[in-house]
């Protein structure tokens, strides 16, 4: 391998081993990112929710619209906030948080019982076909949507348990070899 190569994958190394000290430091981070992934499935399928508000226009589903928006929004924040940075956990924004993250799966379950009851009605039914598409489309969205918000919500219960995994992984970096620790300690002396 050439020396290009090894630096190359001793950079890869690096950066990875850095990742992990840090997840070792946090490890609130990764619930975080599965929240922040269930906020972006969300955020940009929004068109096709509006879209399906528009079109079926049955009772509460723009509330559930826009609550499951605000307590995405605002379940970051007390997430943010019951992690602080060298603190303790703060147990009343987690409980906060956990509130507004079951209150995004009724959300969803209440908007997909809309659009289920809206197709399945017996006068004047929903019809979905190629222009009424995107239905189906938020449909199948709202329910990945809640299964990544459960596993944000365990993923945040297991914060703990991850601790004591990442801890088990081991990143220290080798030590050089003590000839040339030796001949550090003498051209020190000069």
């Amino acid at each position: 391998m050439t020396t290009l190569g090894k630096k190359k994958n001793s950079g890869v190394k690096e950066f990875f081993r850095k990742k992990i000290v840090s997840l070792k430091r946090k490890p609130q981070t990764i619930p975080l990112l599965v929240l922040a992934l269930a906020f972006l499935v969300y955020s940009l399928n929004l068109t096709h929710v509006s879209n399906t508000t528009a079109k079926i226009q049955l009772s509460g589903m723009g509330l559930c619209g826009f609550c499951t928006m605000l307590f995405s929004m605002l379940s970051f924040v007390c997430f943010l906030n019951a992690f602080p940075h060298r603190k303790k956990t703060n147990v009343p924004m987690l409980v906060l948080m956990f509130l507004m993250l079951a209150l995004l799966i009724v959300c969803d379950t209440f908007y997909m019982g809309q659009i289920t009851k809206a197709i399945t009605r017996a006068d004047h039914p929903i019809v979905v076909d190629a222009n009424t598409i995107y239905i189906s489309k938020a449909a199948a969205m709202l329910g990945v949507h809640r299964i990544i918000v459960v596993i944000g919500a365990v993923m945040t219960l297991l914060v703990p348990v991850l601790r004591k995994l990442l801890r088990k992984i081991d990143t220290s970096l080798p030590v050089e070899e003590n000839a040339q620790m030796g001949e550090i300690m003498l051209s020190g002396d000069n």
